[in-house]
């Protein structure tokens, strides 16, 4: 017969239950973590490799238009008013140093370096990110994808591909277009409303912004490009091996987390390329 188990080496397991219990759940957590990030790092790897196949040119102007051209126009109001919000500020904290003059180089650096990027990854991933995930998504719970695959068309060159050369070239270009607008947000907010001198503030922007200003933020972009689009795409394409859910519900949890994943990996690699460029 069996020996029942005695009542003291019971409750000893479960105290160490207790006890590993938290450890082994921040185990798993941390090898999905990596699993994660290798498969998306080879996802994206192969995605770029093949941007430079044949007949991609006409699939990654068509994603120019969808990603860079059809965020214009939030790009240009958000910019608008983040420069007009940046000059009214800025400029009540130079009167305490009568430095007001100083308006346009604030202005014109906070925008260049840091907050056009930034704000227009932002916002392309609240626009064109969450679509592309909803999209690829959709398609990979309809078995489309597999259609693709059966028709032995490659899916990572047919939807990802254009998507990632589309990004890489849209970011820069709208950061460049916010950088403008939001510059002249703050010209209408210092000057025509609370009476900077308007040529010293064009001078000051003129004078204090050289070319690795611009490079800067540029290469920020680029990188916030290849972030926005691999999350984005990764979530997408991969929504039907979504443990917590599954069909259109999956689609829209993975929607969810490519945002705010995005926007959390855009802020972190925000800290880290300053770090690395400054």
């Amino acid at each position: 017969m069996t020996p029942e188990p005695k009542p003291g080496n019971e409750a000893g397991r479960q105290a160490a239950r207790w006890v590993t219990d938290p450890f082994a759940a921040l185990g798993r957590k941390a090898i999905s973590w990596v699993n994660n990030l290798g498969a998306s790092t080879i996802f994206i790897t192969l995605s770029v490799l093949r941007i430079f196949r044949p007949k991609q040119l006409m699939k990654i102007l068509e994603q120019l238009y969808l990603i860079g051209a059809g965020s214009v126009p939030i790009i240009m109001l958000v910019g608008l008013f983040t420069g007009m919000v940046l000059g009214l500020q800025s400029y009540h904290a130079l009167v305490k140093f009568g430095s007001q003059g100083a308006l346009g180089t604030l202005v014109a650096l906070s925008l260049i370096r840091e907050l056009g990027p930034v704000l227009t990854a932002i916002m392309i991933t609240a626009r064109a990110g969450s679509a592309i995930t909803a999209e690829i998504g959709s398609q990979r719970i309809s078995e489309q994808i597999d259609a693709l695959g059966t028709m032995r068309i490659d899916p990572l060159r047919y939807l990802i591909s254009p998507r990632v050369a589309a990004s890489i070239i849209s970011f820069p270009l709208l950061t460049a277009i916010f950088d403008v607008v939001g510059i002249i947000g703050g010209y209408i907010s210092g000057v025509l409303l609370l009476g900077v001198n308007a040529g010293t503030y064009l001078y000051r922007v003129e004078s204090s912004v050289d070319m690795k200003d611009v490079s800067d933020g540029f290469v920020k972009a680029i990188v916030f490009a290849v972030i926005v689009t691999t999350v984005c795409c990764y979530q997408g394409y991969f929504a039907h091996m979504r443990t917590d859910s599954y069909g259109a519900r999956a689609i829209g949890r993975s929607t969810t987390a490519a945002v705010v994943i995005s926007c959390v990996l855009i802020l972190i690699a925000d800290y880290v390329v300053t770090s690395l460029l400054i």
